[in-house]
């Protein structure tokens, strides 16, 4: 991390969401994540740190700046062309210094994300609560935002103390602690639940779901004024299944939860792997169909469970 002062690793930032709350919404991208989800969209977020990303269209061989400038020799020209800089990946990761970015003048090369201090956010956000409207205000996302948690729990702090509407989105895989501290500075808190069954969770997600699901029932039993929105990115061939959703329902009725949101499965991410060299299991995966989405929310309907889908949200 960057000396003077707490800064947080933001790898992006959109104003005008209007799927990530209620109102329209900022929302704060922050890097680092936990989980490894095979269907990821956010490759780019799952390292704390800088990451290089190259786009390969804009390179042009007039001379290739970023081969002699990189210090550790991860870059050099390919043999054919296509694309005409490889690089070794490995290295790159473990790189501080981004040379190559600042060598290359055709926007070829940008760092992942960049650091932010909390007065920074609080200026992007001064300037467009303009257009929030009344229950609009911030939506912190990822990663895992939580991975942050000092940083974010300051972030937080500030916003209450502006009387900005707060939303954080977590896979609830952190710390108990972690999510102790920065409910009270939370107004909604989406939470994900990838998998009921611990050993699909494992080969999904790289991690079990002990956690998740213990951190969920606590919140559950909390006095927290807030509202917490249960969701499952519904994965083909994964967790698209009328099982895994009655398994699921009957965890929410067991927890006294009576609402959970659909999210289908999209490639949006694609060409974010291939910026960072990165393999994409579900690049050829079709997107899931509307009737498929339709008869799992039938399963959650049946058992008393409210069942929204995608942007068809209650809020």
């Amino acid at each position: 991390m960057p000396s003077g002062g707490r800064k947080g690793l933001i790898f992006d930032i959109q104003g005008h969401s209007v799927h990530d709350g209620p109102g329209t919404r900022t929302l704060i991208f922050l890097s680092g994540c936990p989980l490894r989800c095979k269907w990821c969209s956010n490759p780019e977020g799952l390292l704390l740190r800088q990451r290089l990303m190259y786009k390969a269209r804009l390179c042009r061989k007039c001379p290739l700046r970023c081969v002699p400038a990189c210090p550790k020799g991860a870059a050099r020209g390919s043999e054919n062309g296509e694309p005409p800089v490889i690089f070794d990946r490995q290295q790159c990761d473990s790189c501080d210094s981004m040379q190559c970015v600042k060598a290359c003048y055709m926007g070829a090369l940008e760092p992942s994300g960049r650091w932010y201090s909390v007065d920074e956010l609080m200026r992007i956000f001064n300037r467009d609560r303009r257009y929030w409207g009344e229950q609009g205000g911030v939506t912190l996302t990822g990663g895992e935002p939580l991975m942050q948690d000092a940083f974010v729990r300051e972030l937080l702090k500030r916003c209450q103390q502006a009387y900005i509407d707060t939303c954080v989105e977590t896979s609830a895989h952190v710390p108990r602690r972690v999510l102790r501290a920065a409910l009270p500075y939370i107004q909604w808190l989406f939470v994900d639940i990838k998998h009921m069954d611990p050993a699909k969770h494992l080969e999904g997600t790289g991690a079990s779901n002990e956690l998740i699901l213990d951190n969920i029932r606590w919140l559950a039993k909390t006095h927290w004024p807030g509202r917490m929105m249960l969701r499952m990115p519904v994965v083909p061939g994964f967790n698209d299944d009328a099982a895994t959703a009655g398994q699921t329902a009957a965890f929410l009725a067991a927890i006294g939860q009576r609402e959970i949101n659909l999210l289908p499965f999209h490639r949006l991410g694609t060409s974010k792997y291939e910026q960072l060299g990165m393999c994409y299991e579900y690049a050829e995966q079709a997107v899931m169909p509307q009737e498929s989405l339709e008869s799992l929310a039938l399963v959650y309907r049946q058992k008393g469970i409210a069942c929204h889908l995608g942007a068809n949200t209650p809020f």
